[in-house]
Parts: structure tokens; C-alpha cells; sequence
């Protein structure tokens, strides 16, 4: 897989975008995790992920401006998530329950901070978490003057004691009633700045606190006396001296926090040695990217406390974090059974698939999950940035095959079934009888004719009789499993077959009723100029023995390969109301799912392709509509009733209900193939066939069979295992039983029947394989 278009891939994912409410804090609070947490009543979590980025959570919960809250997009749906007074709830209760432990170091530094204000306490919190020795002095007689005398109301001393307590558990050397002057007295700033590694100024705007500052060689000073200091960095031209404020007037509580932390940050970097400015930003940025579908969401009107003084209590807590979102993206993930199954999202699964690729040696733990996609195309569909998932993993499968890395299992069987549709058995093409070339050749795919071959006879005697100019029929696979295996040289091969007969019926225009084969004909082979046999059966009508279901009300079901076949959706429609059924839509054909065969699925990872379905199925109680043999076989497969509209036009003879007709499953789809060919061309073109299916002295019980089905065992590997048993002799018998024990190898897969020979003939018992090529070492 190309680096490139990966990294392009994952740079349209923005799941892992920040939320507004983060990206709107000066302090980057993780409001959404918080929320989540506390919606589950897990404040003690809350107020760990709220601590590990605020120094002073008692403090801030009461005073913030509450800028997240500006942002939050929950206020376009109800008014924003009072986010401090969650915040403030889970300091009052849980408060308690956290625990500052300072790192240990080898060799401890010796940091001054001038200022204890917010910013400056900050600075001297994150510098003593990291190991350093710290020391704050302060001109006034108490800590946070300025902070008890703005907001002295809201804020009760208990609380700045706390905090306060908590600095000194830590660490911090508080020195109050300690003015810095200038000169080199042992409170000069030189002085400092001499037996301290780097030096603090977090005096705000107060020019007293300047003081000394023009003593210092080589400092550069702003008009007003006060440090010249860089916005990102905090840093002074003096390379042991950082500012911890802005040393403006107004500046907020969190504001203040952020300043004294990017000073701290600084320094942190001077003492290891590492750039100041390497990987920083100023951290301001426009509204985040992140795509939150706030229509999806019903308005909700915040939570009012019941005691306002006291804020909200636990089970108001929760109710009002509930309101939360929380803004995530996902759009794909929530449409997407497979992003759900594994519980990713694109970007992660981009990188996860592209390491995968990668691995030269080792296991490659992501290759069922490549292989688990439907190939759909439905995450771009919802992604706000039309991130293609299926794209992504088709590409991994191509590169899988290409390194001989595929495991032979997980399309073996599905590649088998193809050839079986290509070979003698089953395909086969004509020009109409009586004529000599074709206007048009009908191609109804490999899985109609498998499913209800009956109405293909139907659908194509009615073309033949009604289209002029000589109606064709092609019977074979457009190569679609080649295409979703990731076998680019197989795929060209089936292309190349199909051009070939195309041609020597006089490279007729393709009439074919299945979606998929459409859709592999417009994209590699758009010359055969495709087009769907229902926008046919629109302008010509339904034939003049077509029955009615009048007043039958059916939810329609368009398969994920007819999205955006706006001509196809609408000709299914008018097909279906002039057989008189009433339609109920199921969310809008440009949104329609997957019914889980797509890309292969249910051969590779079966678990995944029955939540898919099983997911599409349970979108109405209402039977489905469907006009993809597939759809219709799948829904059948899980017990959910679904009708073709073939099944709508030619009712079975027996008047049973068409939506109870049963999946046929793999055998029986096999045979009704070769049946069919046989049928036509015996009755259609007059040739002399014998039955290509003779019926094989077998008894097998339904749950035999299902259970065949459900390993993807034919009953024609069962009925060979056991003939080359008998004809060779080897086979084992179980004494207690009675029963004999066969085994065979085709191709890839080898085949295990238990059995019994009764008067009647064979009775099966039961049959396993396994899937694996077995390579001996050189």
C-alpha cells in the first residue's frame, strides 16, 4: 500500500479531532470524557481526568469564565452543558479522592518563582510534580491576594486552604511578606537568579513587582518596565529569567493557569536540554473540525439545581452530564456494522490495516478484519469528508494477494463458486432463436439464476418477445468475487472472457438484473453500455401474465451496489406500485446497508456478515422488497421474510407466499445453475441435454444440512468424498456405531463425512473440513 495515499486517507478521518468545549479551553479539559464519566456516576473518575490537567480543581470550578461553555454545541440543541457546575459537583464530593505524588529525582533543581498568584502557583505545581525544588515568594501578607479580593464571594477561604495545603504536601516553599527588590541583596532578583536554575515572574501587572529587572544585563524591557517576554515560550532574553503572566489587567482565572503552565513548560525543557519551542504552538485555533450531527439530537433544556447555593446534587449530576453528546463523529461507525463489530473508526483502522501490510515478519493479526468489509461504500456516503473505508481495505486485499499473503480460507469457497459459474456446467451464451446477431443480450448474473432461475426464463422470454432487433442471453459471472478477493490477475481474466462472448454476439448492449453486475460492468467495461433490466421493464411494461399484489404494503430494501442508480431506485418503484404494492421507505436509497454479501464477507468472517444483515433486517417489522437475488437469500438465510420483485410478478403456482420462500442455500444454488442451463437450451434453443444433476442416493437430515451450509460443504463434496471412500476403500469405521469416517481433499479443503450405508442408500450423518494449505518445510 502506498504511504502516501494513506496518510491522505487518515487525514480526512476527524474522529480524533478535540471536541469544541477542549479546544476552546486554555487548559485543554477534557469536558466530553468528563461528562461521560460523570453520566455514568463515576465522579471520582470525573475529577481525575478534570485534575490532571488543573492544578487547583476547588478553586477553578468556582471562578472559571467558562469558555467551553460558549462553545459547546449542545447549545444549539437546548442551551449549552453547564460544564463548571458539573465541575464544582465533583470537587464538592470527591475532592478527597485525589492524590498529587511529586516524580522522584536524582538530582533535584532549585526553581524561584516571584508571584503567588494563579499563574504563579501554577508554575510552582508543575514544576514540583516534576521533581524540582520550588520556591514562591510573595510581596503580600497571604497567597492569591488579587484572586481572594475579585472573587472573595464565590470563593470561601476553606477551599484556598485546601489548595494551599495541597501545594505544601508536595512541596512548595510558600514565602509571603517577601518583597524581591533589586541590587544583589539576598532577596535581589541577581541574587536569585545566581543560586536558583531558572527564575519565575508571575507578578501580573503590578509594576512594584518589576523591581530589579533593569539591573539584569542583556534583558530587554517593553515601554512600561515590564519584561519582553515571548508568547509561546514565556521566555525573557535572559536565559534563566521566564514570565508567568501576561502582565495584563483583566486576565481570567484559567487564562492566568495556562500562562504560568507554558512558563513551566519552558523550563522544564531549559533543565533537560530540549528546545523551547519544538512541537509548540500558542495553542489558539479556530472552531474545531470535528463533525458533530447536532440535528440527531433532540433539544433538552438544561438541569436547574434544586438548591442553587448548593449546586446540582448527585442524581442532577448525572442528568445534566447526560445531556452531553458527547460530540463525536462516527457517522460511519453508527451506519457501519464492521467499524462497530471491531470497535474502530476510520483513521485507527487506516493505520491498522496499512501496519498489517507492512509486517515483514510476524503475524498479521488484522487480515480476517481486512477481509471483513463489505466494500459497500457507505462510510464515504456518511463521512463528512468521504472517507472511503472500502477503498482502503480493497487495496490492503490486492496488496495481501499480490505478497502471496492472502489466507486461502477466507475466499477459497467463494472463488470456487465463480469458477463454477464460468465453467461448461453453467455458462453459456446465444443470440435469440431466429436471429443472427443481437441488439441486446439480457445477462440476469450468477446469482438470480441460482436463486429462481424460473424468472429469469420468464424475464427473458418477455425481453425476446418484446425488444427488437434479437435479444441475447449471457449466462455468467461479471467477476465481482475475482474483484473483491483482491485478485486483480482473475479479474482480468473474467473481463477478458466476457469481452470475448460480448463480442461474438456482436457487442450487443448488456441488459442485466443485478446491481452488482451493473455496477462491474460501468466501471471496467462501460463500453458494453449496461443497463438495468428494471428501467427496461419501466418503459416496456410487465408482461401481460405479470400478477398483482394490490394493497400488498412491503418496505423496500435497495441493495448498497444501486446507492446512487437514482433511474434504477425509481424505475423499482414504479415497477412495484403498478403490481399495486404500497411502499414504505427505510431511511432513503442513498443510505441504503449492505445485506452482508458484499466484499465476501460471510465467507470470511460469517459473525460479522449476520450482524450486517442481521442490522439492515431490523430496520422495520414490515416484510422487505428487494430486486437483488442476494438481498433476498441473505434476508431468508435470518428468518427475516423478504420478496423479489420477480417473486411479486411470477407468484409460485402453489399460491404459498413468495416472502416465506426459504434461502436455497449453496448446493441447491449450484444445481438450480446448471439445471437452468440446461432447461434452456433443451426448450429455448432445441438442443439435446442430459441432466446435469443426477440425483445422488443421499439422506440428509436439515440439521445436517444446515450445518453443511454454515461450513460451506456442498453436498456434491459430501457425495464425492464418500464415492472416492468406497471406490478406494479408504476409510475408517467406528466400532460403537457402525458408522464410516471418509476423508477427501478439493483442492484447498479437505472434506470429513461421517456415514452409514442403510438398503435405501447413503445416510450422512454429519461433515467438517478444514481450509489451509500445509506446506512442509524445505
Amino acid at each position: 500500500m502506498d504511504g502516501e495515499r494513506v496518510r491522505a486517507w487518515e487525514a480526512r478521518c476527524v474522529e480524533e479531532q478535540p471536541p469544541a468545549c477542549v479546544l476552546s479551553c486554555p487548559l485543554r479539559v477534557d469536558a466530553r470524557s468528563m461528562m461521560e464519566k460523570m453520566a455514568q456516576g463515576a465522579f471520582a473518575e470525573a475529577l481525575a481526568i478534570y485534575a490532571r490537567v488543573v492544578p487547583f480543581p476547588a478553586i477553578l470550578s468556582r471562578i472559571c469564565d467558562r469558555p467551553c461553555e460558549t462553545s459547546c454545541r449542545r447549545g444549539e440543541a437546548g442551551g449549552a452543558v453547564q460544564i463548571r457546575a458539573l465541575e464544582q459537583a465533583c470537587v464538592t464530593g470527591y475532592y478527597g479522592t485525589l492524590r498529587r505524588t511529586p516524580q522522584k529525582s536524582r538530582k533535584p533543581r532549585r526553581i524561584a518563582v516571584i508571584g503567588a498568584g494563579l499563574a504563579g502557583l501554577t508554575a510552582a505545581f508543575d514544576l514540583a510534580m516534576k521533581g524540582n525544588a520550588v520556591e514562591v515568594f510573595e510581596a503580600a501578607a497571604e497567597p492569591l491576594p488579587r484572586l481572594r479580593q475579585e472573587h472573595g464571594a464565590t470563593l470561601p477561604p476553606s477551599v484556598v486552604v485546601t489548595e494551599l495545603d495541597m501545594l505544601a504536601r508536595i512541596g512548595v516553599a510558600l514565602h509571603c511578606d517577601t518583597r524581591i527588590t533589586g541590587g544583589d541583596s539576598p532577596l535581589g532578583l541577581s541574587r536569585l537568579i545566581d543560586t536558583h536554575d531558572a527564575v519565575v515572574l508571575a507578578t501580573g501587572a503590578a509594576a512594584a513587582g518589576w523591581a530589579g529587572l533593569g539591573d539584569l544585563p542583556g534583558l530587554d524591557l517593553a515601554p512600561d518596565g515590564a519584561p519582553a517576554i515571548d508568547p509561546l515560550t514565556h521566555a525573557t532574553s535572559h536565559p534563566k529569567l521566564f514570565s508567568g503572566g501576561t502582565h495584563a489587567a483583566g486576565t481570567s482565572a484559567i487564562v492566568s493557569m495556562r500562562d504560568g503552565r507554558r512558563a513551566a513548560v519552558s523550563i522544564d525543557r531549559l533543565l533537560q536540554g530540549a528546545s523551547l519551542t519544538a512541537n509548540r504552538t500558542d495553542g489558539s485555533s479556530g472552531p474545531s473540525c470535528l463533525y458533530t450531527n447536532v440535528a440527531a439530537h433532540a433539544p433538552v433544556a438544561p438541569v436547574v439545581p434544586s438548591d442553587p447555593g448548593q449546586g446540582y446534587d448527585t442524581t442532577e449530576a448525572i442528568r445534566e452530564a447526560a445531556r452531553c453528546f458527547p460530540c463525536r463523529c462516527q457517522e460511519c461507525v453508527r451506519a457501519c456494522a464492521f467499524l462497530a463489530h471491531y470497535k474502530t473508526y476510520p483513521k485507527r483502522t487506516v493505520r491498522e490495516i496499512y501496519n498489517n501490510d507492512c509486517i515483514v515478519m510476524g503475524t498479521r493479526k488484522s487480515n480476517r478484519m481486512v477481509n471483513s468489509c463489505t466494500l459497500c461504500g457507505l462510510c464515504a456516503t456518511v463521512c463528512p469528508n468521504d472517507l472511503p473505508v472500502g477503498e482502503v481495505c480493497l487495496e490492503a486485499r490486492q496488496s495481501m494477494v499480490e505478497k502471496g499473503r492472502m489466507p486461502a480460507s477466507h475466499h477459497e469457497f467463494a472463488l470456487r463458486d465463480m469458477a463454477y459459474s464460468r465453467s461448461g456446467l453453467v455458462a453459456f451464451h446465444r443470440h435469440q432463436p431466429g436471429h443472427d446477431s443481437s441488439a441486446a443480450v439480457f445477462f440476469p448474473g450468477c446469482q438470480l439464476v441460482a436463486s429462481a432461475p424460473e424468472h429469469v426464463a420468464r424475464v427473458y422470454r418477455h425481453l425476446a418477445g418484446t425488444l427488437p432487433g434479437g435479444v441475447g442471453l449471457m449466462i455468467e459471472c461479471c467477476g465481482a468475487p475475482a474483484h473483491w478477493a483482491g485478485r486483480r490477475d482473475l479479474h482480468a481474466e473474467v473481463l477478458a472472457g466476457l469481452r470475448t462472448h460480448w463480442e461474438a454476439l456482436g457487442r450487443p448492449r448488456i441488459i442485466t438484473a443485478c446491481s452488482t453486475c451493473l455496477g462491474m460492468f460501468q466501471d471496467f467495461a462501460p463500453e458494453m453500455a449496461p443497463e438495468p433490466v428494471w428501467t427496461v421493464l419501466a418503459r416496456i411494461g410487465w408482461p401481460a401474465d405479470a400478477a398483482q399484489a394490490p394493497g400488498r404494503h412491503l418496505a423496500i430494501h435497495d441493495p448498497c451496489t444501486a446507492r446512487s442508480a437514482a433511474g434504477m431506485q425509481q424505475a423499482v418503484r414504479d415497477l412495484a406500485a403498478g403490481l399495486g404494492v404500497v411502499l414504505q421507505e427505510l431511511g432513503g436509497a442513498d443510505h441504503t446497508t449492505c445485506c452482508g454479501y458484499g466484499g465476501l464477507v460471510s465467507f470470511a468472517n460469517p459473525e460479522v456478515a449476520n450482524k450486517i444483515v442481521d442490522q439492515r433486517a431490523g430496520a422495520s417489522e414490515a416484510d422487505y422488497l428487494v430486486y437483488c437475488a442476494m438481498c433476498r437469500d441473505n434476508f431468508a438465510r435470518r428468518g427475516k421474510r423478504a420478496v423479489h420483485l420477480l417473486d411479486l410478478a411470477f407468484p409460485p403456482a402453489d399460491g404459498t407466499d413468495p416472502a416465506g420462500r426459504p434461502d436455497p442455500g449453496f448446493s441447491r444454488r449450484r444445481d438450480n445453475r446448471a439445471r437452468f442451463r440446461t432447461t434452456m437450451l433443451r426448450d429455448v434453443w432445441g438442443e439435446t441435454m442430459s441432466d446435469p444433476v443426477p440425483d445422488l442416493p443421499l439422506t440428509i437430515a436439515d440439521d445436517v444440512r444446515a450445518d453443511m451450509e454454515r461450513r460451506l460443504i456442498l453436498v456434491e463434496d459430501v457425495a464425492e468424498t464418500i464415492a472416492h471412500a468406497e471406490r478406494g476403500g479408504r476409510k475408517l469405521r467406528d466400532p460403537a456405531s457402525g458408522r464410516l469416517v471418509a476423508t477427501h481433499r478439493i483442492g484447498n479443503v479437505t472434506i470429513w463425512v461421517e456415514y452409514a450405508v442403510a438398503p435405501a442408500g447413503i445416510v450422512v450423518h454429519r461433515a467438517y473440513s478444514h481450509r489451509m494449505v500445509v506446506e512442509a518445510k524445505p
